[in-house]
């Protein structure tokens, strides 16, 4: 019957049969991940404020229903391992990186609001939550160096390089050389601050 239902031996890629009903988890967890990245891509998109208000209210909804924001007592594990799925009473079962994971990456470069485009890399987080400011500051790494966002109403980047110097831009975006060597990882910048 379950074959019947499911058509297992069909899918390619995967054991010949589930672990513990592990592939329904999957696909359920990955689709709300992949529902989180649709809803994202039309953010941008919105013709008018109402719209994206509205889009933005849609993405944090489903984003809340995915695991990172659960407690271990309702996902079954610590939220953050990189579980498919987590069966109710059991704990967390078959571990890696699923489609969930890399989808759930994807998203948070958008909420980060780093946009790369023709050699640019501009700064708009513009549904960024406030609570994740501290003291108006929020830290990541990206392309392997400190990016530092300061929220304070004025916007400029400034990159610091390996020997000491600052330089800052007008504005949120960046350009030419810069983009090259964070893309190349050179080393030669340590770190980005990002003011909005």
């Amino acid at each position: 019957m379950y074959e019947s239902i499911f058509n297992h031996q069909s899918f390619t890629g995967r054991s010949g049969t589930f672990y513990a009903y592990e592939g329904l988890g999957s696909v359920y967890w990955h689709m709300v991940a992949k529902l989180l990245v649709a809803v994202q891509e039309y953010i941008p998109q919105a013709q008018d404020s109402v719209t994206k208000q509205q889009l933005v209210d849609a993405y944090y909804s489903v984003r809340s229903g995915i695991g990172f924001n659960k407690t271990p007592a309702e996902y079954g594990a610590f939220p953050t391992d990189p579980y498919s799925h987590t069966p109710a009473g059991q704990g967390a079962k078959q571990p890696g990186m699923t489609g969930q994971v890399k989808e759930e990456i994807i998203t948070r470069w958008g909420e980060l609001g780093i946009n790369l485009n023709k050699g640019q890399i501009s700064f708009a987080p513009e549904y960024l939550l406030d609570k994740e400011y501290d003291d108006n500051k929020l830290s990541f790494t990206r392309f392997g160096i400190p990016f530092i966002y300061e929220n304070c109403g004025t916007k400029s980047v400034s990159v610091t390089y390996a020997d000491g110097k600052t330089v800052t831009v007008g504005g949120n975006t960046l350009e030419g050389d810069v983009v090259k060597a964070l893309f190349n990882r050179s080393k030669d910048i340590t770190s980005v601050k990002v003011k909005i």
